[in-house]
This record gives structure tokens, C-alpha cells and sequence, in this order.
């Protein structure tokens, strides 16, 4: 099984490289010139553009094919206060730069909306502005030209007192969406309200692809392994909504996340690194029937975190493993 390794959005290598710099809404309306307002947002957007561009660089120059855009490109791109701007007229060239570096590096990409996009809300207000979110993520993955092999990774939401009922209005308002939005979705098991079992029961229904957290698994699961779902994990990679506009030959890889628990007393909560010890027991049980996997780090330390895990993969050269690059190895089962 080959495995590659990348990391979201931030650098800790890299100086001054943020892609998600900001302006508040209360600091937008201290301008008076409403027109040199928006303009001053879409200079700070060309920033982070500018940014992402370095960050994509620097991920190339250490074998790193796969990362996760800063959902934070473009400053209050979804204010309410602001549904008559639109910022991609002078953004075009930048988001097309970034994605034309993207596709002749053929790297994997993604983004992951915040935690206010819910699909499984009982609340038509909250609906609207998830879906209004969902379309500004696809808007931007279009301007880079990128085809639905880039994807927007969400979780099902809260329960709202009957996980049932909520897991249902996330499959009927999921049916609801503009296919350009349903095809780029991957859903995520969390750490709280809906598992990897019941996780996996939405996508299967949907057919829609899972992107399983281990350590969401580990803090909150049924008794399984995260082992045991891998088979059906694997077929919702093999689904419509997963091969969009993939090659035959190049189907696309199923992906993971990984962190580690920040504490004995702070489960939940992501440490600096990655414990290589869970994260290979989990890849060598699934080695044999899974020829590629992507694998997300989202440890607090960045990029820093997957060159450290690289260098404790070395130690277990003699036991299967063979590094093949700066950020990707081979696993024997």
C-alpha cells in the first residue's frame, strides 16, 4: 500500500506565509469609503492566494502532494452584509495561478468548512447559510479549474436531541443540493455526536465518500476497530459521487485523518505530533485489500508534525516499511 502524507493550510517552516488573513466586520464598517472597503478585503484575499501559492511550493519541494486550502482565502466572502460583492472578478488570475499549480504537480487538495455548515440543522436560516457556504467553497475550487476530485470534507452536524431525525435531514436536505455541490462532499465520523458507524450508514445510503478519523474514532465509537469498517469505507470510495471525472485508470485514492490526543485528561483535543504507533497499526490492518491511501495530518504542528512522523517511519524500515519519499511511504500487510 502506497501512503502520502500532507497537512492543512499552515505552515510552521514558513515565515509570514498565513493564507487566512482576515478583516473583521466591525473593522469593515469603521471605513467610510464602502467601495475602498470591499477593495482593501480583496487586496488581503490576493494575499492569502499569494500565500497558498508559497505554501503549495514549499509542500512540492518536500514531496507533499496532499493539502487542505484555508477555507479563510477571501475575508467575509459569506457575510450576509456583503451578498452583493463579488470578489472573483479580481481574484480570477490568482485562484487560477494556484490552480494550475495544483494540476502539474498533481496534487490532492481539499477544503473543510467550518463547523457552522451543517446540513442536518432543523433551522431553515442555518440551511440557507450552509448551503451558501458550500457554494462559495465550490465557486472557489472552479476558479482554480479543478475538477470534483477536490473535495469539501464536512461532518452530519449536530443531533438535535434525536440523532435519528437529524442523521435523516442531512440524507433529504444532502438530496436537495445542486449536484456541483453533492459531487465535491466527503463526510467525516466526529468526536462527539455522530460516529463512524452512523457516519458511515449516511454515506453508504448516499453514496457518498468517508473520510475516517481515527482519532474521532477512537474518543467516540461503537466497540469496533476502526479496522472493521475499512471494507465498507473502501466502497463508498468507489461510488458515482467519489470517481467524478477521475480517470479510469487513476481512481481516486480513499483518505484518512489522523491526530493524536493531546493529554491522558485532553482526549479530544489534538497534540503538536502524530503517535506513530496507533497511526501503523491502523495502516498495516488495512494493507492488504487497500492499494492507495491519502492521509491528512491535523496536528498542531503543521507541516512540522508530518516531517517528524516521517522521521519515526524510518525506524520501522526493517519491519515492512520502505520511505519512498519526503512525505510518502510503502506498507507491506
Amino acid at each position: 500500500m502506497i501512503v502520502r502524507l500532507g497537512y492543512v493550510a499552515m505552515s510552521k517552516v514558513l515565515h509570514n506565509a498565513s493564507p487566512s488573513k482576515t478583516m473583521t466586520m466591525t473593522n469593515f464598517n469603521k471605513l467610510a469609503d464602502r467601495e475602498a472597503a470591499l477593495q482593501k478585503l480583496e487586496q488581503i484575499a490576493q494575499i492569502n492566494l499569494h500565500n497558498t501559492l508559497r505554501l503549495l511550493k514549499h509542500s512540492v519541494a518536500h514531496d507533499i502532494k496532499v493539502y487542505r486550502f484555508s477555507s479563510k482565502l477571501i475575508p467575509l466572502a459569506t457575510h450576509t452584509d456583503l451578498e452583493d460583492w463579488d470578489p472573483m472578478p479580481a481574484l480570477r488570475d490568482s485562484f487560477a495561478e494556484v490552480g494550475e499549480y495544483v494540476k502539474s504537480h498533481e496534487m490532492r487538495v481539499s477544503f473543510h468548512p467550518d463547523h457552522f455548515t451543517v446540513l442536518s440543522t432543523p433551522r431553515k436560516e442555518v440551511l440557507i447559510n450552509s448551503v451558501h457556504d458550500l457554494h462559495h467553497h465550490v465557486i472557489m475550487l472552479n476558479a482554480m479549474g479543478l475538477n470534483a476530485t477536490a473535495k469539501n470534507n464536512i461532518h452530519i452536524g449536530g443531533a438535535y436531541g434525536d440523532k435519528l431525525s437529524a442523521a435523516g435531514r442531512f440524507e433529504d436536505h444532502f438530496l436537495q443540493l445542486s449536484r456541483e455541490i453533492q459531487e465535491r462532499l466527503t463526510l467525516e465520523n466526529d468526536d462527539k455526536t455522530f460516529n463512524a458507524v452512523e457516519t458511515l450508514d449516511v454515506c453508504l445510503n448516499l453514496g457518498l465518500p468517508m473520510v475516517m478519523d481515527i482519532h474521532h474514532q477512537w474518543v467516540n465509537n461503537e466497540g469496533e476497530k476502526p479496522w472493521d469498517l475499512w471494507p465498507d469505507i473502501l466502497k463508498t470510495w468507489q461510488s458515482e459521487l467519489a470517481q467524478t471525472d477521475v480517470q479510469v485508470d487513476k481512481p481516486l485514492a480513499p483518505k484518512i485523518h489522523v491526530s493524536s490526543p493531546r493529554s491522558a485528561t485532553n482526549i479530544r483535543s489534538h497534540a503538536d505530533g502524530v503517535e506513530v504507533s496507533a497511526l501503523l497499526e491502523f495502516l498495516r490492518n488495512i494493507a492488504r485489500d487497500t492499494p492507495y491511501l491519502d492521509v491528512m495530518i491535523e496536528a498542531k504542528s503543521k507541516d512540522v508534525a508530518l516531517f517528524e512522523l516521517m522521521q519515526d517511519l524510518e525506524q520501522f524500515t526493517t519491519e515492512g516499511i520502505t520511505i519512498l519519499d519526503g512525505a510518502s511511504i510503502e506498507i507491506l500487510p
